[in-house]
């Protein structure tokens, strides 16, 4: 069996009770099973170790390096022209050469004011660097062999056909993402569990039913991707 790598992601603000961090810990765990001693788990806690926020330095390197049309990433640095250009750049380059080198990335997004948890916009904030996730010589997107799991936990029900539906600003915007980045449509699961506030909100508490058959679905969901 050839060595794998999974990029773990967990940026729910709540480190007890989590339903998100509970479910990519369940892919993680049946991951390692599957690919064995020889596979590396980098698990990256996004409320722990936060990444930060750019700032107007990333903006003017990120432009200077788009005005060059593409390039490699070891000759992005060699741009940047003042200390906090530098500082920008060596936040960013360790993320993104850890998001390449993953065979399979998992992403445990909770719902916060509809839409993805301000940890992981952080994160796809610095991690989009310009240019970085195509070759420089042939235009191949490297991440298109990339298989990314969404797990999208929502307190709410925002699925098809209900009435929230077009307050789901958190998966058609990580659909859109990392179709943009270059990962095949193939590669991209989203995985859902929805009403996870079902038990401790009282207007949600008829639906427990609805909210336990989600998160078992989305628990046999994860476990089939994870194994394979």
């Amino acid at each position: 069996m050839t060595s794998t790598t999974l990029l773990h992601l967990d940026s729910s603000i709540s480190p007890e009770g989590s339903v998100s961090r509970a479910l990519t810990a369940r892919f993680a765990a049946v991951w390692r099973a599957r690919h064995g001693a020889a596979a590396t788990h980098r698990h990256h806690d996004l409320v722990a170790d936060p990444v930060p926020a750019v700032h107007a330095a990333y903006d003017a390197l990120g432009r200077r390096t788009e005005r060059k049309g593409g390039l490699p990433l070891d000759d992005v640095a060699a741009l940047a022209e003042t200390p906090d250009e530098e500082r920008e750049w060596a936040l960013t380059r360790p993320l993104i050469d850890r998001l390449l080198a993953a065979d399979t990335l998992v992403v445990g997004s909770p719902m916060y004011n509809f839409t993805v948890s301000t940890g992981l916009k952080a994160w796809i904030d610095r991690v989009s660097f310009p240019g970085a996730y195509v070759d420089p010589d042939t235009g191949a997107k490297l991440l298109g062999g990339t298989r990314v799991v969404v797990v999208a936990v929502r307190g709410g029900g925002y699925g098809p056909g209900t009435p929230r539906e077009h307050q789901d600003f958190q998966v058609p915007y990580l659909r859109a993402y990392f179709g943009n980045l270059g990962v095949a449509e193939e590669n991209l699961h989203v995985v859902t569990a929805e009403l996870t506030r079902a038990d401790d909100v009282p207007a949600l508490n008829g639906l427990r039913p609805i909210a336990a058959e989600s998160l078992a679905r989305a628990g046999a969901t994860l476990d089939a991707l994870a194994a394979t």
